[in-house]
This record gives structure tokens, C-alpha cells and sequence, in this order.
């Protein structure tokens, strides 16, 4: 998958805050992209659709340890 597949529009969850310590999305059918909302010029992690959810899914659930 290649970030051609992205639309030029990505979105910033509503529970982020100002500190810019978050990642923009953007969705497709056919791909997700994730990148840094700070520095937006430091690549583009691209996923099919299915690796995107199961993430989220996994998040959800508690699956990620903080620092």
C-alpha cells in the first residue's frame, strides 16, 4: 500500500489536546494512513483497513502499556 491511496484529508481525534502529542488519520476503503500531527513532513505509516481496526480494537481493550 502506498500513500497514493490517501485522500488529502486527515483528522485529529476530538479528545486531543494542544500539545500536539497525537497522530492524524486518514481513511479509506482501501487504506488508513497514520502520521504525526506535529511533524507531518516525517513519513506516513499506511495500513490496510483490517490491521487498523484490530489496533483500535486492541487499544480498547487495554492492550497497550503507558510510560
Amino acid at each position: 500500500m502506498t500513500r497514493e491511496l490517501l485522500p488529502n484529508v486527515w483528522h485529529v481525534s476530538s479528545c486531543s489536546a494542544n500539545d500536539a502529542h497525537c497522530v492524524e488519520v486518514a481513511l479509506t476503503a482501501e487504506a488508513v494512513g497514520v502520521r504525526d500531527a506535529e511533524d507531518r513532513s516525517g513519513g506516513t505509516l499506511v495500513l490496510a483497513p483490517e490491521v487498523w481496526s484490530a489496533f483500535v480494537d486492541r487499544l480498547r481493550e487495554g492492550g497497550h502499556a503507558r510510560s
